[in-house]
């Protein structure tokens, strides 16, 4: 297959992946304001926020003329969703997942792939 069509491929699956965590931001708003540090202010507008940056994230990867822009902001958001996930492997429970606490910490990582995976399907420029 050639490198293109699996890009191709790998964007549309990154960004129906935001589109749909985004809009589940709006579904299920329990499960990330647990996520968020008690000591967080306007954790219902950060949940909004963020929501409504991964669906528009997820559209823009699919637009070419707003594709380094949109990758810029996923990149951006998912270095800023960061400290919530540590927190929620700290807390060792998560609301919504019945898993024990090593996979929390086990998610982290995660972070550094979809941020990678971003950066090739909406920075990186082919040769």
């Amino acid at each position: 297959m050639p490198s293109t069509r699996l890009k191709t491929i790998a964007r549309w699956v990154l960004a129906l992946f935001f589109i749909v965590a985004g809009l589940n931001h709006f579904r299920t708003p329990d499960i990330y304001l647990a996520m968020m540090p008690a000591e967080m202010p306007f954790k219902e507008a950060a949940n909004q926020i963020s929501g409504i940056a991964e669906i528009l994230g997820g559209i823009g990867l699919l637009i070419p003329c707003l594709r380094r822009a949109a990758a810029w902001g996923l990149i951006a958001l998912l270095i800023a969703v960061f400290p919530a996930n540590v927190n929620v492997a700290l807390q060792g429970h998560m609301t919504g997942l019945d898993a024990p606490a090593w996979v929390l910490w086990l998610r982290l990582p995660f972070q550094a792939l979809f941020i990678a995976w971003t950066w090739w399907v909406g920075l990186k420029r082919a040769r």
